[in-house]
């Protein structure tokens, strides 16, 4: 079709005249003019052959018609040109920018759009006018608004200049149809939408093919994975979709560039199931001294756990477990903390082998994820209601006991059960956090084999169990307690205490995660389970009979009646400015100069809470965050949100807090710890923002 538009450019080449062109725009970006192959409009010609010439500074770049996320296709209005029907712009084949984690489509250096203008009358003198809408970017982005006029009169000149142009770039424009030479083009997206995977199977072998997808306005596409087979005619790639616009969402397009020479769009038909590679790529193996040292940050991220904030419960449980092994032996204490890091153990193992699972069935998988399900967050809440209960001496549960019993009577002359299930209880209470060397073992962990999982988690559960196996080594760390006595009533309503207010806030985090009518159908459930046990009202029979029902019902009614929850909560108030968080609105916030300092938070999230109460919320952070060109954006995952389950796992994590500041001086981000220092969030402001205070200033020029 192109050739067909521009035919007879080989023939006029062999012309030596000037043809006309429009005054050139300049800015320091870009140098843009119309130029054409005639000079002039030959006697009844139709159309005419003409030309957007680009000419872009060094380290600018523009974009093609699907730019990507963030990027701005060229946009020209003619309605200002006479004895103009039409003018219809080609697009030749993009280039591949990386950006925020992000593909962008475009071009750099130099770039000709042919156009072919349709003339109302044939034969007449012609006045295009174009006034042309595009965005240039650099370190920053900036809009580029202009307008071209090219006059043309009667004549039949041509330019051997404009004409080798134009053809240069026409011949890159992808062919469609029966030119490509491609059969049996398949694609299939998952019903996530979080990955596009095509096959092509091609007359002419690929060398080293690029594949640009096109899947509506908005949409951000991650880096291909290519792989080539049957000789190089069978192209086979797949593509992470980061984010769908579902009101512009379209079947996808493909255009597949193979060098400057070959370029071909098509539109492949649908299926379900995914096309399989050619071959497999060996996962790469980690060596022992990489394993060694991820087990050793595994083992201190865990060690660190014991004394993050999520951990009071635990340490209360510890504390009273240690209390009651004062009147037994050497050896039952041993054997006691024994079970205990047994029960540390086990709980890690098992969410290993959960993880593993839902890896291998392609679930996203995460660090203290479990604390977003209703369900067991009635079930946490349930249970630390009637510890607290039992700490306060409202009941007494007589063996053999029920799971709670075992837990609230650890460290008892009833065996080791009890201990055990200490040790698997804290453990299972201390993943709502994050300690530090902990989200690089996970991100290892889950992004590695099911041998690395293990490893990692094993590691792990030493280090949270370390407590439980030093007293096991030396039971003499008993005796550095106190003696029994009046003083432990008191210490026991302490901590007591201390389980109802882990409790309360459960509750609340229940209410964020499923909503309110769930909460209170729980907290009534609760109550009422609480009252069978105190009051006993029911013969023995019946009271258990309503134990057991009243012990599942929570977690029943929490997952049903969370479906009736909004499915989307903003909570961005507080002392910072925040705004919701979009993956796609970074770049473009920084694209125009702003630093943008991302929070991935939660409200089952204690570090993330001790982070916003001690660094955050604080001067001179907090001064920082409101300040002129800075923007603090908030991304909630207290529920399942894909979104940022996709934007955690581009940045190779799986737990938060996370952080990352992103800026001219930081387009790619900087991550920071998961525990955070004001001198570290403000040293990365300064150098996030650093190319960005020379780029303001282009920016006000223009």
């Amino acid at each position: 079709m192109r050739f067909v538009l521009f035919v007879g450019l080989g023939f006029l080449a062999t012309s030596h005249a000037i043809a006309a062109t429009s005054d050139d725009f300049s800015s320091t970006a870009l140098t843009a003019r119309l130029i054409t192959v005639q000079d002039g409009v030959p006697p009844g010609a139709e159309t005419l052959s003409a030309g957007l010439d680009l000419t872009l500074s060094e380290g600018w770049k523009t974009y093609w018609r699907s730019p990507g996320e963030v990027g701005i296709p060229p946009q020209i209005d003619w309605s200002g040109s006479s004895n103009v029907a039409g003018v219809e712009m080609l697009w030749p084949a993009p280039e591949r920018f990386t950006a925020f984690g992000i593909e962008n489509f475009g071009y750099h250096d130099t770039v000709v759009f042919p156009l072919r203008v349709t003339l109302e009358r044939p034969g007449e003198p012609v006045d295009l006018t174009g006034a042309v809408k595009l965005l240039v970017c650099s370190e920053v982005c900036v809009p580029q608004t202009f307008d071209l006029t090219l006059s043309l009169p009667s004549g039949s000149d041509i330019d051997t200049v404009s004409a080798s142009r134009i053809s240069t770039f026409l011949s890159r424009v992808p062919t469609e149809g029966d030119q490509t030479g491609v059969s049996d083009a398949v694609a299939s997206i998952d019903a996530k939408q979080t990955t596009l995977t095509l096959e092509l199977q091609s007359a002419t072998a690929f060398g080293t093919p690029d594949v640009f997808a096109e899947l509506g306005a908005g949409t951000a596409l991650g880096k291909p994975d290519i792989r080539l087979g049957d000789g190089g005619r069978r192209l086979w790639a797949r593509i992470p979709i980061l984010t769908v616009h579902a009101e512009l969402y379209h079947d996808p397009v493909l255009t597949v560039t193979d060098g400057p020479a070959r370029a071909l769009t098509l539109t492949p038909q649908l299926i379900s199931p995914p096309p399989a590679p050619p071959f497999r790529l060996e996962q790469l193996v980690p060596g022992l001294d990489k394993l060694a040292w991820i087990a050793l940050v595994a083992f201190l991220g865990g060690l660190i756990l014991n004394v993050m904030p999520c951990v009071l419960p635990v340490l209360s449980i510890k504390l009273s477990s240690a209390i009651k092994t004062e009147a037994r032996g050497a050896r039952s204490v041993r054997i006691g903390f024994l079970f205990a890091a047994a029960g540390v153990m086990s709980f890690m193992w098992s969410l290993a082998a959960i993880l593993y699972a839902l890896q291998m069935s392609g679930v996203a998988v995460g660090w203290g994820l479990q604390f977003q399900n209703p369900a067991f967050l009635a079930l946490m809440f349930l249970v630390l209601a009637v510890f607290s209960a039992n700490l306060f001496g409202l009941f007494e549960l007589a063996l053999p006991s029920s799971f709670q019993s075992r837990l609230s009577n650890a460290g008892g002359t009833s065996g080791h059960g009890a201990d055990f299930a200490t040790g698997f209880f804290g453990a299972v209470m201390a993943t709502p956090c994050s300690a530090p060397f902990l989200g690089t073992a996970v991100a290892f962990a889950l992004a590695g084999r099911g041998v690395d999982i293990i490893i990692v988690f094993t590691a792990l559960g030493l280090g949270l169990a370390l407590p439980y196996l030093l007293i096991a080594l030396v039971p003499g760390l008993v005796a550095v307690l106190p003696k029994p006595g009046r003083w432990m009533v008191g210490l026991k309503l302490l901590l007591g205490g201390l389980l109802l207010g882990t409790a309360i806030w459960l509750l609340w985090v229940l209410s964020s995660v499923a909503g309110p009518l769930s909460t209170f159908v729980v907290t009534g459930l609760s109550i009422a389970l609480l009252a069978v046990l105190i009051r006993r009202p029911l013969p023995p029979a019946l009271r258990n009979l309503a134990v057991i029902l009243l012990s599942v019902l929570p977690m029943v009614s929490a997952e049903l009646l969370a479906r009736q929850a909004p499915t989307e909560v903003e909570r961005l108030g507080g002392q910072i400015n925040w705004i919701a968080f979009e993956r796609g609105d970074i770049a473009r916030r920084v694209s125009q100069g702003e630093v943008v300092f991302v929070d991935v938070t939660a409200d089952w999230c204690l570090t993330c809470k001790a982070n916003k109460a001690l660094v955050l919320e604080r001067d001179p952070v907090l001064s920082a965050l409101n300040g002129e060109g800075v923007i603090a954006m908030q991304a909630d995952w207290t529920r399942p949100d894909e979104r940022i389950s996709r934007y955690l796992e581009a940045n190779n994590r799986y737990g938060i807090p996370f952080n990352a500041i992103y800026g001219p001086g930081a387009p790619n981000g900087i991550v920071l710890s998961e525990i955070l220092s004001s001198q570290a969030i403000l040293a990365a402001l300064d150098s996030a923002r650093a190319i960005g205070i020379q780029s303001s200033t282009f920016e006000t020029e223009q």
